[in-house]
């Protein structure tokens, strides 16, 4: 696959594009929100076109890397949606998060145009997109998947999880996990904290015990250590997964508590006004109830 087209030029996408330029793709690009985005991966050598009508006529795959489900049905389906102007026997290669049962509903409307689509959400945010290292969850059928492989490992480490819907469904497990170790690593911290232990000691030790995690151990010294909530994975994207997951379980009969308790406490953040920042955010709340801020 030589032509790619990226929908969705964002924090995620921005990188995405520029890994893929520098492995030589030629990269279709358009503007949606965020025109310095675009404009940077044109300066690296990607070429813009009008609407996703537009960028997908002629590419090999078509990437979409958008906030949710209706984002990429009006990227796919829209009035100017991509899926008209992509020839048959080409691929959309979907990296947003968005619910399995509309994942494998754009799969089959795919199918009947005879282009052939893996859903593979991601985990790792920005830095990894930058750097190529990013977990790919990949759902879809094998020749699909074995299609669309080349170009996932220039983005990370692809795994084939299952049939159609399947990459959101594990993607959804990471988010279930993350967003409940978050708020674990907010409360053990700041316990800490009002405790008057050494934070960075307590973190070092907890790395090399079993309360060791990837967010405390590479996650919140980013952000939150550092004393700032900007960047990262925004909390309402986190806050629309999670719902997502606690939406499909009902579904399927699973009393899911636990996610129950967190989907509160970050909508609780955003409606105090941070659902942009980091999800690490969601600690803000638990500071001005603890009158206790973690790098005093």
């Amino acid at each position: 696959m030589k032509t790619i087209g990226l929908i969705g030029v964002g924090a995620m996408g921005e990188p995405i594009g520029a890994t893929l330029l520098r492995a030589g793709k030629t990269l279709r690009i358009c503007a949606y929100r965020r025109r310095d985005r675009v404009d940077r991966l044109i300066a690296a050598g990607a070429v813009e076109a009008a609407d996703p009508a537009a960028v997908a006529e002629g590419c090999d795959a078509l990437i979409t890397m958008v906030p949710d489900a209706p984002q990429v049905e009006e990227a796919l389906f829209g009035s100017r949606g991509a899926a008209q102007s992509m020839p048959r026997g080409s691929y959309v290669i979907d990296m947003s998060t968005i619910s399995p049962v509309a994942s494998r509903d754009f799969h089959k409307r795919l199918e009947q145009r005879g282009i052939g689509m893996v859903d593979a959400p991601v985990s790792g945010g920005p830095a990894r997109a930058a750097d190529g290292s990013l977990a790919i969850m990949v759902g879809g059928d094998p020749a699909s998947y074995a299609a669309c492989e080349p170009v996932l490992q220039l983005l990370g480490t692809p795994t084939h999880v299952g049939p159609p819907g399947m990459g959101e469904t594990v993607k959804l497990v990471n988010q279930i996990i993350i967003s409940s170790v978050m708020i674990a690593n907010v409360e053990g911290m700041l316990f800490a904290k009002k405790a008057g232990a050494d934070i960075d000691l307590v973190r070092r030790v907890i790395g090399s015990a079993t309360g060791s995690n990837y967010i405390l151990d590479k996650w919140l010294p980013q952000n939150w250590f550092a004393g700032t909530h900007k960047g990262g994975f925004a909390l309402d994207l986190l806050r629309k997964d999670l719902n997502a997951a606690l939406q499909a379980a009902e579904a399927m009969g699973l009393a899911m508590p636990l996610s129950m308790c967190a989907a509160q406490r970050y909508g609780d953040a955003s409606r105090d006004g941070l659902g942009s920042d980091d999800y690490s955010a969601v600690a803000v709340p638990y500071e001005r109830a603890a009158r206790t801020n973690i790098t005093d």
